[in-house]
């Protein structure tokens, strides 16, 4: 080879050797960014994941390409003879093999989140959508996530049931017994700070997975049992002995007995703060012990009828319960066929309800509540704010004009699938809308009898004067009634936040508008066909 190929040769030999690879100029970058944002003495370190840079308070990870860069960046540069003559030097001599970093895992940006940062995010997520499967699935991550996936304030909130899918007797006992081992570990270290929980589909093993509750969780606040079995007083008590802060205990379709439950409130009566119930033959002796001031604190009572319907009337001694429970905000006797006590000749007044913002009196088939009956409830309880009457087809519009309640916001007065064997009421409406049109967020007023012409008038008061506020009416279901297109463009003119109307089965509305209407672009939709179609018959 001649002499000038052989020096080219050398040359593009030291290029190479001296052309900086891809990571280290990825490092370069790296640093640059470390600097820019997190420079030195700012008290802040730079924190690279996979698609982002995060900027945290404190001491980082030291850096020591940066630093050995920036002291040879600091080094004043030798003369351009001493560089050649270095260079030609350190081609004479083997190159010195640079010092080997430290050997180490790197652990990765989930490992390097501070662990109260890690317990926010996972308590924002489990406020959403629960423990699990969440928190099951991130203590799979790493360590640092499965330390904080194992805090007990995360699994405050616990829904336990066993597996459902087609087994026998035998079976149902099996997987109960398989989960209840599993319980024995978790509940002293992962549930000790439970505050809410549900027991579904338990069948043979309710005491002792109660039993671990009460030794393991002295926080528990809420406990739900649905469709389990084998509850004894003993249980119950011991529940109640053990866990000083439970106040709410919901029983609906569940077997247990009226003992049992009469015990429990009798322990724990004075803390007891709300109470659900399956409407049975067992029912009397637990609402007797709620006459009895067993539970002065109680705020919500809701009493309902399970999969297989009661006909067996309920009568309920009305001023005997406000005497009982003075304290009560929610009263739900739903599905019932409900009958106040009578009050006798010379009987003396309740005093009623003061605290009682929520009634609901909602069943299926016509029941017997008048308004007498309504008037002896709702005596002084002026700051009812939802009433459901939901086939109540005995009260009538003068009756719920003289409740003493003022700021009434949702009135449900539906009748669903009866109003062709009633005799229904054909005026009265306006006295509903003029006392309530300035509160009113919703009414329902599906399959009631009122006129054309009585419906305009009452649906008329939510027009508000010019300059003056806009009514607060949000939801309006005139399912099955007489209203006509003028009035319902009226109303949808009137109230700008109507975000719900069902004209469902309405006879005097145009064919292809009845139906139901959800959000703004759908009930303006409404209002378009209605003031663009002709008048004619439906």
């Amino acid at each position: 080879m001649a002499p000038g190929g052989a020096r080219r040769v050398r040359r593009a030999r030291r290029r190479v050797r001296g052309a900086p690879a891809a990571e280290e100029r990825a490092r370069s970058a790296e640093d640059w960014w470390w600097d820019r944002l997190a420079p030195s003495g700012s008290g802040f370190h730079l924190l690279q994941a996979d698609s982002m840079l995060l900027v945290l308070p404190g001491a980082g990870p030291a850096r020591a390409r940066a630093h050995r860069r920036a002291a040879r960046r600091a080094q004043p540069l030798p003369p351009p003879g001493a560089r050649s003559a270095g260079a030609k030097a350190r081609h004479r001599t083997a190159p010195a093999a640079a010092p080997a970093p430290p050997p180490g895992p790197d652990p990765g940006w989930g490992d390097r989140i501070p662990l109260e940062i890690l317990l926010q995010i996972f308590g924002l997520r489990v406020a959403a959508d629960g423990p699990m499967p969440f928190l099951g699935r991130a203590a799979r991550v790493c360590r640092r996530w499965h330390e904080a996936a194992s805090q007990p304030a995360l699994w405050h909130t616990v829904t336990l049931s066993p597996p459902l899918a087609g087994r026998s007797t035998k079976g149902d006992a099996k997987a109960e017994k398989k989960l209840l081992a599993s319980l024995e570990w978790l509940m002293p270290n992962r549930f000790s700070q439970l505050q809410r929980l549900t027991l579904i589909h338990w069948k043979s093993q309710v005491h002792p997975v109660l039993k671990l509750v009460s030794e393991s969780c002295p926080r528990l606040t809420f406990l739900k049992l649905s469709d389990c079995h084998g509850v004894t007083s003993d249980t119950l008590v011991m529940l109640a002995r053990a866990c000083p802060q439970l106040h709410s205990l919901d029983l609906q379709h569940s077997m247990v007995e009226s003992t049992a439950v009469v015990n429990f409130l009798e322990e724990a009566g004075p803390r007891m703060r709300k109470l659900w119930l399956t409407y049975g033959s067992q029912t009397t002796a637990i609402l007797g012990a709620l006459l009895g001031s067993c539970c002065p604190q109680l705020q919500l009572l809701e009493v309902s009828t399970g999969i297989h319907r009661n006909n067996t009337p309920l009568q309920l001694p009305v001023e005997a319960l406000q005497r009982g429970c003075p304290q009560l905000q929610v009263l739900r006797l739903l599905n019932l066929i409900w009958l106040p006590k009578p009050s006798g000749r010379a009987a003396i007044p309740g005093p009623g309800f003061p605290c009682l913002e929520e009634l609901c009196l909602a069943g299926s088939t016509c029941n017997f509540v008048s308004n007498e009956a309504l008037s002896r409830l709702l005596r002084g309880s002026p700051g009812l704010r939802l009433l459901d009457l939901r086939g109540c087809a005995r009260v009538t519009p003068v009756g719920l004009y003289d409740l003493p309640c003022q700021e009434l916001e949702q009135l449900h007065l539906g009748l669903y699938g009866m109003s062709d064997r009633l005799t229904l009421a054909k005026e009265g409406s306006p006295l509903l809308t003029h006392k309530w049109c300035h509160t009113l967020r919703e009414l329902d007023l599906s399959g009631q009898g009122f006129s054309e012409k009585d419906l305009e008038q009452a649906l008329a008061a939510f027009s508000s004067p010019p300059g003056g506020s806009p009514p607060a009416l949000c939801s309006l279901n005139l399912r099955g009634t007489r209203v006509t297109p003028s009035t319902v463009s009226s109303v949808i003119s009137s109230c700008p936040g109507l975000l719900y109307l069902n004209l469902e089965s309405c006879r005097c509305l145009p064919r292809g508008l009845k139906r139901a209407y959800r959000g703004p672009e759908e009930v303006q939709w409404c209002l378009e066909q209605l003031l663009t179609c002709p008048p004619g018959p439906s």
